[in-house]
């Protein structure tokens, strides 16, 4: 057995020990897949930021604690008899053996087909999925878009799907427009008493409508709003040194002096 066969073993061992209904731990074995699914969303993002800050040892770190979440998830469906972790393991080495065919087929492919085999693949599994989505009510179209991406992503991609068979705006102009009529609903809203609900619902159509403008734009709205997260932390640090050097405490200060020192916050960084 290889040292990675033999981690993999001791850890789905370990998992099942964690989950044994009288010497199991009492806190892992009241978790059900609803329970763990933030903890799964979670830990995919802290891998996400170990790669983007560089640091290859909480990468490591962060992996583990990813694959840990899939151990977990497997150990439970496998006490509910549906699958376990060789079952997912198994479906997912098919699943990309299917998709190269030129390495695993015998398929000779020139490198500009290739983005076109995956395609085609992905468009097979697209169809089983709409064919589920249409059994259980839903909409073939927009199958097989997870409920629990970011809403930005989430937005783009339904866009982008229902575009696929023609329901789009026909330009970027267009979506501009779109985002105005939004702006003026939102205003008509907060005449309304309460405005809360229809508020919030408005808002959300302008949020929609602005992540589809982004699409038209060939901007990706995720991207583009975690650059604007990470630009509007800089600048504010940059503020709270210069307010720390000067002496003067943030609760403080006034408006006028927020303003100052987000300017000055501008004309010294990014």
């Amino acid at each position: 057995m290889s040292d990675a066969q033999h981690a993999l073993a001791a850890l789905l061992e370990l998992m099942a020990h964690l989950r044994d209904p009288e010497r199991g731990c009492p806190w892992d074995r009241e978790q059900t897949f609803t329970t763990i699914a933030p903890y799964t969303i979670e830990e995919a993002y802290e891998v996400a930021d170990a790669i983007a800050r560089g640091d290859r040892e909480h990468l490591r770190e962060e992996l583990g604690d990813l694959l840990f979440q899939v151990v977990f998830h497997a150990r439970m469906a496998q006490e509910r008899g549906w699958f376990d972790f060789a079952d997912v393991a198994a479906s997912i080495r098919e699943k990309l053996v299917r998709r190269h065919p030129h390495l695993f087929a015998g398929a000779a492919l020139a490198p500009e087909d290739l983005v076109r085999v995956w395609e085609e693949q992905k468009a097979q599994e697209r169809a089983a999925a709409a064919q589920r989505a249409l059994r259980a009510g839903g909409s073939a179209v927009l199958s097989g878009i997870p409920v629990a991406l970011p809403a930005l992503t989430r937005a783009a991609k339904l866009g982008r799907r229902a575009a696929r068979v023609g329901f789009d705006w026909p330009d970027a102009q267009q979506v501009r427009a779109k985002v105005h009529e939004e702006l003026a609903e939102i205003d008509a809203a907060l005449g309304t008493t309460p405005a809360a609900a229809a508020l919030a619902e408005e808002l959300g159509d302008l949020l929609f409508s602005v992540v589809n403008w982004c699409r038209h734009l060939q901007v990706d709205a995720e991207q583009a709003l975690r650059a604007a997260n990470g630009k509007f932390e800089q600048r504010f640090a940059r503020m709270e040194a210069f307010a720390r050097a000067r002496g003067l405490e943030l609760a403080a200060l006034s408006a006028a002096q927020w303003d100052a020192l987000w300017s000055e916050a501008k004309l010294n960084g990014s």
